[in-house]
């Protein structure tokens, strides 16, 4: 009988890390002499793998194989290799780069020696870089894959391995069934030794060649006349500062006021408990710096700055960040007008738990629109696609250049919108109520449930599923759908209220917690507002209900 002790010292044996291997064989030995909670610790850190699904992986710096580690890493690489090899049989090919978390970049290099070592060209990007970096210059090669060591936005423990297929599959994120395809193959190699993995040293360190060429296209996105703009910038102790700096210089940009904390990389994350511009609090130095400058507005991208966000001062003067949704809206509302003016067709996209409101500015503009599955890899699959964003605000502004979400373009975007009010005198504030008077006052909101125990996520959706409420707060739920019973085939469920109020749930597929997005419009902002916050209680009261298990919401 294989016995937990033998599972861990096998992998103990394979890994290569000595922090890892210290920590692991220390828990070992304490199980060993009757520690129950070392027993307890070491069984959780065997307990299965962490898997690899469309997100690739996501999770914890820790020895074992739930955790992120060179052993699973290893694995990894060995089973994407030898589904490159099946994909291309040709000259198979990987663009490999990292961001500045920790062991982001001893990942990638594990990733190049094994990826050179079966056969396949491998390129390593020169240092930390944004991961809209790592998606252009997977098509710039005209490479089979691609692969960023990042966990995005994740806490400072967590790391991750984001995979990319080039060629045919036009440079975007996995989707399924190639996750399962990889994942079987990464379990083959895990029933063997990761020390039997040929490694080579015969891998490509990229110049900037590549960066340089990124850079160019990004800031041919400005377009409108250049004035001066008095603004803030944070990358949040991310890889993002570098790139948008000499892109703004390419582009003749105003170069931001800088948040010094929080402006070169570091993969402890000092400043902020959480390193995500949507978190409350993660914006307080920018806030504080701008209130300082007098600035307009405040960017910030996150760590790995496939994200934006964007904060500004309301009529009092008190900061507030844009929602993700009033962002993308307020861009796409933009470039559609270009694009109508231009003449041109095609499809503005959004997933389905982002808003409404871009499905009516597409058909404002002679438009199509487009609502997908979560996440960047469904939007960077859609044909004919002009723009395309998520409420986690993700923006996709050029996707001729790269097929996922780029928080340094979306940020030049933004940059051009400013600089077309103020040709005309006008502030984002002023875009964004005419925005509402010309398609009515949208507004979001979130509801998120972390849990300690995934089953009970299963429950929850479980109990919304079986027994879905007839009406929230009042109004009738005049439509409910069940996306494991349409031809989406995902956990989702959307429920539409009598009043035009929408509430879709599903759980994250990055982090342990159940996500339910909220959706009202009212006649202006402050009828918006009112309508939402209604609509929010009344949810956190239909949670805490018995029937759905008393949620702590």
């Amino acid at each position: 009988m294989t016995t937990i002790f033998t599972i861990a010292q096998n992998w103990l044996e394979q890994d290569p890390d000595l922090e890892t291997k210290a920590e692991l064989a220390q828990l070992i030995d304490n199980a060993k002499a009757g520690d129950e909670n070392a027993l307890k610790e070491l069984t959780a850190r065997f307990d299965g793998r962490l898997q690899f699904g469309t997100a690739g992986l996501r999770g914890r710096l820790q020895a074992g194989s739930m955790g992120m580690n060179r052993v699973l890493v290893a694995q990894a690489a060995g089973g994407l290799a030898d589904y490159i090899k099946q994909y291309d049989h040709n000259a198979p090919s990987i663009v490999i780069g990292y961001d500045g978390r920790k062991n982001s970049d001893i990942f990638a290099r594990d990733t190049a020696e094994i990826m050179s070592g079966a056969g396949i060209k491998a390129y390593l990007l020169p240092r930390k870089l944004p991961t809209p970096v790592l998606a252009y210059a997977i098509n710039y090669f005209d490479a089979t894959a691609g692969v960023m060591v990042t966990a995005s936005h994740n806490p400072p423990e967590d790391n991750g391995y984001k995979v990319y297929l080039g060629k045919e599959n036009g440079g975007g994120q996995i989707v399924s069934p190639a996750d399962k395809d990889i994942a079987a193959l990464i379990d083959k190699v895990a029933a063997g030794n990761i020390k039997n993995l040929p490694r080579s040293q015969d891998y490509v360190v990229l110049d900037d060649q590549v960066v340089d060429a990124y850079i160019e296209k990004t800031a041919s996105i400005a377009q409108e006349p250049r004035t001066d703009i008095n603004y803030v910038y944070t990358a949040m102790h991310g890889v993002g500062y570098e790139v948008l700096s000499k892109t703004l210089q390419k582009a003749g940009l105003s170069q931001p006021h800088l948040v010094k904390e929080q402006v070169y990389p570091d993969g402890t994350f000092p400043t902020v408990s959480f390193p995500n511009p949507e978190e409350k609090g993660a914006l307080d130095l920018a806030v504080k710096l701008a209130k300082k400058q007098n600035a307009e507005f405040i960017i910030a991208n996150d760590p790995d700055a496939d994200r934006l966000a964007v904060a500004i001062p309301d009529a009092k003067g008190n900061w507030k960040s844009l929602h993700g949704n009033v962002l993308g809206c307020l861009l796409g509302w933009h470039l559609a007008k270009k694009y109508h003016a231009a003449g041109k067709q095609g499809v503005l996209a959004c997933s389905l738990v982002s808003s409404p409101a871009l499905a009516e500015i597409a058909k404002k503009y002679g438009l199509q629109s487009e609502e997908t599955l979560t996440g960047f890899k469904y939007i960077g699959k859609v044909k004919g696609l002009l723009f395309g964003f998520e409420e986690a605000i993700g923006y996709l502004v050029d996707p001729d250049k790269v097929r996922d979400k780029d928080g340094i373009s979306a940020a030049v975007a933004f940059l051009d919108l400013v600089l077309y009010l103020k040709k005309q005198g006008k502030t984002i504030l002023d875009y964004m109520n005419e925005f509402n008077r010309e398609f009515g006052a949208y507004v979001s909101g979130q509801i998120s449930i972390r849990v300690s125990d995934l089953t009970e996520i299963s429950k929850l959706m479980t109990a919304l599923r079986n027994n879905p409420p007839s009406e929230i707060g009042g109004f009738k739920v005049t439509q409910f759908i069940d996306h494991l019973k349409t031809e989406r085939n995902n956990d989702i469920l959307v429920f539409t209220l009598e009043n035009g109020s929408r509430l879709i749930t599903r759980p994250s597929g990055t982090e342990p917690k159940i996500k339910f997005y909220l959706d009202a419009k009212g006649k202006d902002a402050l009828d918006a507002d009112n309508v939402l916050a209604q609509f929010d209680e009344s949810v956190r009261a239909l949670l805490r209900r018995e029937q759905y298990g008393k949620q702590d919401c």
